[in-house]
């Protein structure tokens, strides 16, 4: 059930980014990738054994911000792409602040959450922290690595629209070792033994490397949706300036 489960989740999350970007445009990547981000530091928390390794949880949705700002490079800009990235910052932060907060109350004797809260969130600092710090650093990097292999194969070649499954995976494969290790490190190093590390850090890495590779072809149905938007948008403003002209 778990490998079955994981799969449905790169299915159904992925399928999510690109319906909220037809929907909504860049707005709605935002939002999923700031929710993505928030609900990613709860799912971390949970470890599980699917495909034979044990793993965390959360890599699914970390994996989509990845794909989020890939589109954003691509069809809105860098700036719309970094902006996603500081909106994620900024969605930790406040969560880290509400959660914690929810710590400090004193419940009634009808209560019967408060524990489940504390067993759940006691530990959401150190995680969110760490996520925090990884998730700015990474992100930023992808971002300025993707525009990097964007300018690379647009001067060898001479083409800005070719080659985009190189810089959607020569950038995001990279920024994933560099996200994968350092999350490990700094939120997990003290709570789990080395092997369980060892195993967290492969599992979590062949997680990404796959779900790279199965973000390709959504980045290039995001980019038909934002060209028939572009088309659409351009055919509007003709017909409204013609129409002026013949007033």
């Amino acid at each position: 059930m778990n490998e079955l489960i994981l799969i449905l989740s790169v299915v159904v999350i992925y399928g999510v980014a690109l319906l909220a970007y037809q929907l909504f445009g860049k707005s709605g990547l935002y939002c999923v990738s700031a929710l993505a981000t928030v609900l990613a530091n709860v799912e971390v928390i949970i470890l599980i054994k699917a495909f034979g390794m044990e793993q965390t949880l959360g890599n699914v949705l970390f994996a989509v911000t990845f794909l989020i700002t890939d589109i954003l490079s691509e069809c809105e800009g860098k700036k719309s792409a970094n902006k996603a990235v500081f909106m994620g910052i900024f969605s930790q932060i406040f969560f880290l602040i509400l959660s914690q907060s929810w710590l400090l109350y004193k419940p009634s004797e009808g209560d019967t959450a408060m524990e489940a809260i504390k067993a759940v969130f006691s530990n959401t600092p150190r995680l969110i922290l760490a996520s925090l710090a990884v998730y700015a650093i990474s992100q930023v990097f992808d971002v300025w690595l993707y525009h990097k292999w964007w300018n690379f194969t647009q001067k060898k070649f001479g083409d800005k629209r070719k080659f985009l499954w190189l810089r959607n995976n020569g950038s995001t494969l990279v920024s994933q070792i560099l996200n994968t290790f350092l999350f490990t490190v700094i939120a997990f190093a003290g709570t789990y033994d080395t092997k369980t590390l060892l195993s967290i850090f492969g599992s979590s890495y062949l997680i990404y490397f796959v779900t790279t590779l199965l973000d390709t072809p959504v980045l290039y149905l995001a980019r038909k949706i934002s060209d028939k938007k572009k088309v659409k948008e351009k055919n509007s403003a003709c017909a409204t300036t013609t129409g002026s002209s013949e007033v």
